[in-house]
């Protein structure tokens, strides 16, 4: 049987500030910022260490220690892969002048620059090409969307266990999606073959220390957890108590405050608010996908 949660007041400043040894109340009061939370049934240090997740987008310059990166895409590799075919890669980027050639693209940010290592999760269907011209075997299944899809799956399930590694390690992390915006031009700068498309980004390094980075709030389940069949993904209460809370985190951040709401629909308002990505099918042909 589970209880609400009853949390004590404490600085809004301190509630985002949560860590993955704090006990699951404080989690999950960052992670909501509501009071009514079931109170979980189960709880380790894995299930702290997830729910303490924050984006990092000030670095130390520190290099990463040998071996680092090695560690992380082991991890990655221990997430699941649609039957196996293990569609994915990863180029590391560590050279200054690559990285910021690559930060252009993504209208230069400068966490990129800061952070020792840049990932940059691939999509590759290239490898399974490859066998099938060395073994002289069919592959036509490569050219349908459906593969493209398992591709970037695998690619997305590779790099949060390759996060969720990091951060027990103490790094920090941010995705750099904005590599999207010229999947060209970042395939020709890691001089990738055809049938392999730049998913994101991952910038990796440790924290900077005179930066307190929070915990940002995320909807609440009500609107994000259906059982059985689909009920209602909007609700204006829940959205507005979200607008509030995200607000509240900006604050927290000095950074300007804009409500969820607003950010978001202005984000799919239509073509123009896409950073050019509305293109994204034309790239991909670009790079050898017949997205059949």
């Amino acid at each position: 049987m589970t209880a609400a949660l009853h949390f004590v007041d404490v600085p809004s400043s301190a509630i985002s500030e949560a860590s993955a040894g704090d006990d699951p109340k404080a989690l999950l009061r960052a992670r909501y910022r509501t009071e009514g939370q079931p109170e979980p049934a189960h709880w380790n240090e894995v299930i702290g260490q997830i729910l303490a997740h924050r984006s990092v987008r000030s670095y130390k310059p520190d290099p990463l220690p040998e071996g680092t990166i090695e560690t992380l895409v082991a991890a990655g590799q221990s997430a699941a892969s649609s039957s196996n075919l293990q569609t994915w890669s990863v180029v590391a980027v560590s050279d200054p002048a690559r990285k910021a050639r690559l930060a252009e693209v993504t209208g230069n940010q400068k966490h990129i620059l800061q952070a020792p290592t840049l990932l940059v999760f691939l999509a590759d269907l290239n490898r399974l090409d490859a066998l099938g011209a060395a073994r002289d075997h069919a592959v036509d299944a490569l050219d349908y969307l459906e593969t493209l899809f398992v591709a970037i799956i695998d690619a997305a399930l590779a790099a949060q266990n390759a996060v969720l590694a990091a951060e027990s390690l103490g790094l920090g992390t941010v995705y750099i999606g904005a590599l999207r915006n010229d999947p060209e031009r970042v395939a020709k700068e890691l001089g990738l073959p055809p049938k392999v498309f730049p998913v994101f980004g991952l910038c990796l390094g440790y924290p900077a220390p005179e930066v307190v980075t929070g915990i940002k709030p995320r909807l609440s389940p009500a609107l994000v957890l259906h059982r059985e069949q689909y009920g209602a993904g909007y609700a204006p209460e829940p959205v507005a108590a979200y607008d509030a809370a995200i607000q509240d985190f900006q604050s927290e951040q000095r950074i300007p405050q804009v409500p969820w709401s607003r950010q978001a629909l202005a984000r799919v308002a239509g073509p123009q608010s896409l950073s050019g990505r509305d293109r994204m099918r034309d790239a991909l042909t670009a790079l050898g996908f017949a997205l059949r």
